[in-house]
This record gives C-alpha cells, sequence and structure tokens, in this order.
C-alpha cells in the first residue's frame, strides 16, 4: 500500500501545480487522486477522506468563478474580453513554449479592452481583470491544498 500512496501523493503533487501553471486539469486530478487511493483503502476512513476532499473542491471551484465573477461585473470587464484573452492563450500555448498561455491570455484581454475602451483605460481595466483571475487561482489552490491536508490526514489514520 505504501506504493499507491507514493503515487497518490506524487498525483495530488501533480494537481497542485496544474492549478498554478494552467496546463493540467489541477482539482481534477488531486480528485481522482484521492479516489483512487479510497478504493484502495477500502474503508469508512477512506471514503469519508474523499467526501471531504470533494466537498472542499466543489465549493473551492463555485467560489473561484463567484467570487471572481463579482469583481469583474463590478469593475466593468466583460465575458468577452475574458473569452478573447483564453482564446489568445491557448494561440500563445502553442507559439510560445511554458509561458505562452499566460503571454496569450494578458495580451487577448488587452486588446479586447484596448479595442472596447481605447488606449487609457483598456490597462487599469486589464490590471482588474488579471487580479480577479490571480484570486481565482489562489481560490482553487487553497482548496486543493486543503483536499491534499485531508488525504495526508486520512493515510495517517488509515
Amino acid at each position: 500500500m505504501a506504493v499507491t500512496e507514493l503515487l497518490v501523493g506524487l498525483a495530488i503533487l501533480v494537481g497542485l501545480v496544474g492549478i498554478v501553471v494552467p496546463v493540467l486539469p489541477g482539482s481534477i486530478l488531486i480528485l481522482g487522486a484521492v479516489l483512487v487511493w479510497a478504493l484502495e483503502v477500502s474503508t469508512g476512513t477512506g471514503w469519508a477522506v474523499f467526501a471531504v476532499a470533494t466537498t472542499l473542491l466543489v465549493i473551492g471551484g463555485i467560489v473561484k468563478y463567484a467570487l471572481p465573477g463579482r469583481h469583474l461585473k463590478a469593475v466593468g470587464v466583460p465575458n468577452r474580453s475574458l473569452v478573447a484573452g483564453g482564446l489568445l492563450g491557448i494561440v500563445g500555448f502553442f507559439v510560445i513554449p511554458v509561458v505562452g498561455l499566460v503571454v496569450g491570455f494578458v495580451l487577448g484581454l488587452y486588446l479586447s479592452e484596448l479595442q472596447r475602451l481605447g488606449g487609457g483605460r483598456a490597462w487599469p481595466s486589464t490590471r482588474s481583470a488579471l487580479r480577479a483571475v490571480g484570486l481565482s487561482m489562489i481560490i482553487e489552490l487553497a482548496a486543493g491544498l486543503l483536499a491534499a491536508m485531508a488525504w495526508v490526514a486520512g493515510a495517517i489514520i488509515v
């Protein structure tokens, strides 16, 4: 069982990295790893840990979109700008290795806001959107870390 716990721990670590470096679906990897562990140990504690991890990740996923979304609405950044950033981020991912996703997202967001607002107000609006995206990442990372801590506690108990 030590090999399973090592592999699950590595998968959780990769999931946490995937939250910070948005290339991998971090929360899904964490949840999948905890599910594999719960299936392996097949105890009440294992399933309780899986339920706690699932709850934390789902709540984190909801808050991740709700809180920054309110901030974006308050400062007036439309979804269209975020979509433009996302699309250019995808292009950037393939054009510039490692940092292309981030560079493309920022550039797409800025260009959309530049077209919408003009030169003087585009960058402050872009900064507000980037803060909201950063907040979203921090929320998801916190949920992932809490789920990882629940797994570590469960692995110690079992």
